[in-house]
């Protein structure tokens, strides 16, 4: 009533004391009045309502494209982190200098936060992988959405050791994935679609997240849904330790088409363990981080990387693998990186194959100015190889020198974006030229060893 009288006060002022108010006039500019505070009563519980379900959008985004060539000046191809004889097995060495794909992912997020802290999140994944070098990539395009998936946590009615547990539903990649960077290969991976819940608080130092995952088995492409792989995983943090147990059943994939000379069958069960240490330093040595642990498989668990992506491995597939790898700031200006892994696998595809492999790779930054550091890769690698047709060992080797430029070296390893022009040489045993490991679909090849390639690179995430 107060900003009523007001504004008839005003009114009245500002008309001619000559002139006399009708009451219907009167009566008309009560009526605006009262349909102003209406509309600001209505303003201000739509704001308080925004305030009580705060919505927030996210974007993240990774990326690289690179430009290769040999030292005849011709595109360099067959190059990558896995392309050695035994790349196919999850060989991996030194990514730097050697990455001529492009590739790109954009992360696109819904946030949304009720008064009582009750929060959802949307997430949606969309990526692209291309080689050539074109402008215009349609025709070469494989875009795809890689992830979409809903998560809830901070719910009300979850108490005990649910009381800060995240549930989720969709296709996704498992959360606690994690990989070595200089290697670009993943430690584990877990995906596909399915649902779970993470951080169950199941005592003061035990955190646990349960998953079931679904995969299918195609012979012919991705689409094929006939064999299902599901996989139920218990991942486990104690402190710095991971205990990460995943088994699998896939009804029917024994009675699949197998590639030729397979000998024993397909599996259609498997379990998968890994046991890590993450170490809040650099092996007990320095300032840094490092982590080390063993993964163990049998089955459809024996793709160590993949957890359950292979639907070829036989029925008594087994394979262990080493890893380990740490970062860490040596002097003023210079950081260091080494990476570790190997692997013995046997009876895979065929009855009696043997594989054997271990790759080494540093990587040394030295700072030279606040946005220029010369980085220095090098990467040995052994392989014995046995498909039980064929045998080869042998080793292969890889230095690159890169002159990077960046927002600040200070920064460390992980900061991006980073452009570079990288010159590396690369060669290997002659046991290993043009040998094959044949896997079912899948087969790696290597011409002759001893070339030069020549890289310019950007790479960025945020």
């Amino acid at each position: 009533m107060k900003a009523k009288t007001l504004a008839l006060a005003i009114a009245s002022t500002l008309l001619p004391t000559s002139a006399v108010w009708a009451n219907s006039d009167i009566s008309a500019l009560e009526a605006r009045i009262n349909e102003l505070e209406s509309r600001l009563t209505v303003t201000e519980q739509t704001a308080e309502q925004a305030v009580n379900t705060a919505s927030q959008f996210e974007f993240h985004g990774y990326a690289r494209a690179g430009l290769l060539t040999n030292d005849d000046l011709n595109g360099a191809t067959g190059t990558g982190p896995y392309m050695t004889a035994a790349g196919s097995l999850g060989a991996p060495i030194g990514r730097l200098g050697l990455e001529a794909d492009k590739y790109l992912e954009a992360n696109l997020i819904h946030n949304r936060v009720l008064d009582d802290g009750s929060k959802a999140r949307f997430h949606i994944m969309l990526a692209d992988s291309v080689e050539t070098n074109n402008e215009w990539t349609a025709d070469d395009s494989q875009l795809n959405v890689r992830q979409v998936y809903a998560e809830l946590s901070n719910l009300t009615s979850f108490s005990g050791a649910f009381e800060n547990a995240t549930v989720w539903a969709g296709k996704r990649f498992d959360r606690d994935n994690f990989d070595i960077h200089f290697f670009d290969s993943d430690i584990v991976f877990l995906s596909g679609t399915g649902a779970g819940v993470y951080d169950v608080q199941l005592a003061d130092n035990w955190k646990a997240n349960f998953s079931l995952y679904g995969r299918d088995f195609g012979e012919i492409d991705s689409s094929n849904t006939n064999i299902e792989n599901y996989i139920a995983t218990m991942n486990n943090r104690f402190g710095p330790f991971q205990v990460m147990i995943s088994g699998m059943v896939a009804a029917d994939n024994e009675d699949q088409a197998v590639a030729a000379e397979s000998a024993t069958k397909r599996a259609e069960n498997g379990v998968h363990a890994l046991f890590a240490y993450h170490g809040g330093d650099f092996f007990g040595f320095n300032e840094g981080s490092s982590s080390t642990g063993l993964l163990a498989g049998q089955g459809l668990g024996a793709e160590l990387k993949g957890i359950g992506s292979n639907g070829n491995l036989n029925d008594d597939a087994k394979a262990l693998r080493l890893f380990s790898y740490g970062v860490t700031r040596f002097a003023e200006n210079w950081r260091f990186a080494p990476a570790f892994m190997a692997e013995y696998s046997r009876d895979r595809i065929k009855k009696d194959d043997k594989f054997k492999w271990a790759s080494l790779n540093v990587r040394l930054a030295q700072e030279l100015t606040e946005n220029f550091e010369m980085v220095y890769e090098g990467s040995y690698q052994y392989m014995d190889l046995d498909n039980s047709v064929e045998q080869a060992s042998g080793s292969f080797y890889k230095a690159t020198l890169a002159p990077t430029l960046k927002l600040s070296t200070a920064s460390g390893f992980f900061d991006r974006p980073e452009l570079r022009f990288a010159v590396s040489y690369v060669d290997w045993s002659r046991d290993l030229d043009n040998y094959a490991v044949s896997l079912a679909n899948d087969a790696s090849t290597m011409g002759k060893g001893g070339e030069t390639v020549f890289a310019l690179q950007m790479e960025t995430w945020f």
